[in-house]
């Protein structure tokens, strides 16, 4: 029997998935209904999710509000049987730009729902979204991959990198001291479908809108703008495509060992350049891309992360390339305008008054 591919063990359980309104919330929460569910739980207070992402079907129970709300800690079932949180403060420069919004959705969201969960004695693990860029090294040379057990820095260039930090340390604190069953699953550069430009609420810069480099840059190419390549394109990323991401949590929740640690990457290296030369090839954007000095705050440089972990004790490997992977976000952008533009555009305030930005 394949491990990767059997996820028979999650058919009639009640799961639940916090943050699962967001981009890979979503996608895991669509993969998880395949498995035939007793009931899906989405706890989701909308920050930078949109409720389209929420599936109309009678075994998923949508619950608005932050998992910081005591009301729903207590409100959550006693026969959980697995959970997986993945709300965050999404993005390094909101992050930076408001450190307490930050600790709000980062920090104090892993340590109440910690707190909460060690006493539902039912469940049989909890998966924490951890961040490979926490961990990488910051080199500029050539990258090695980065395993698991890599050496950790004290001196980090955002909130949101010492927020998913503090997480970790969080889990292993409530598995050690409260048998807390917590698998910490990190995060490469997950793209794909349901990733929403501007969805949510403002949060006090233009990377309300403009997210991840990924989505970004496919929006701007399909409406033939430039490209900006910060620092010349040359930073490297690991991207992984978000239903192999979907895939990898569960994979984390089937077989991980509680209080170890797992690298969701693809193991390819590749540059912002390549990512962007392939989606301008995607779209036929023929708009010059702009180079650009590196980011002020940024010295994460050139990463990827190891796979020989996750593929031997976990059963997971990603599948889909880069290009078939842009190929479908590219498809479910087209798809998509509609709900893009809308949640663009309730951001045309304050991108207008407040940054001096034109609105899109």
């Amino acid at each position: 029997m394949d491990i990767e591919t059997d996820f028979s063990t999650f058919a009639g359980k009640k799961l639940m998935v916090v943050g699962g309104a967001g981009f890979v919330g979503s996608n895991l929460v669509a993969a998880l209904l395949d498995t035939d569910p007793r009931e899906i739980i989405i706890v989701d207070n909308l920050l930078s999710s949109d409720i389209s992402n929420v599936p109309d079907d009678p075994r998923v129970t949508f619950v608005f509000g932050s998992i910081t709300d005591d009301t729903i800690l207590k409100a959550l079932p006693e026969d959980l049987d697995y959970v997986w949180h993945l709300s965050c403060y999404h993005g390094n420069q909101s992050s930076i730009h408001d450190p307490l919004a930050d600790h709000e959705n980062n920090t104090l969201t892993s340590l109440k729902l910690f707190e909460r969960l060690k006493d539902i004695r039912s469940l049989t693990k909890v998966v924490y979204a951890a961040a490979g860029c926490a961990v990488a090294e910051k080199t500029y040379d050539d990258a090695s991959a980065t395993t698991e057990d890599a050496p950790v820095s004290l001196f980090h260039d955002s909130p949101y990198s010492i927020s998913k930090l503090v997480g970790e340390l969080y889990g292993n604190y409530y598995f050690l001291q409260h048998q807390l069953p917590v698998v910490k699953a990190r995060f490469q550069n997950v793209f794909g479908p349901r990733e929403i430009l501007g969805a949510g609420r403002w949060r006090g810069t233009p990377h309300t809108v403009w997210r991840n480099v990924t989505p970004t840059f496919v929006w701007k190419s399909l409406n033939n703008e430039t490209l900006g390549l910060d620092n010349g394109g040359q930073t490297t990323r690991d991207f992984i495509f978000v239903e192999d991401m979907a895939r990898g949590l569960m994979c984390a929740a089937k077989h991980g060992q509680p209080g170890e640690n797992y690298n969701l990457a693809s193991g390819v290296e590749t540059t912002i350049r390549e990512l962007a030369e392939t989606i301008n090839d995607l779209t036929g954007n023929p708009v010059e891309m702009e180079i650009r000095p590196a980011r002020p705050w940024d010295r994460s440089g050139c990463r990827f992360g190891s796979t020989e972990k996750s593929r031997r004790e976990i059963g997971f490997e990603a599948r889909t390339s880069l290009r078939e992977g842009l190929e479908k976000t590219v498809a479910w952008t087209r798809q998509n305008r509609e709900t893009i533009e809308r949640c663009m555009r309730q951001h045309d305030y304050f991108m207008t008054h407040l940054t001096g930005d034109t609105p899109r």
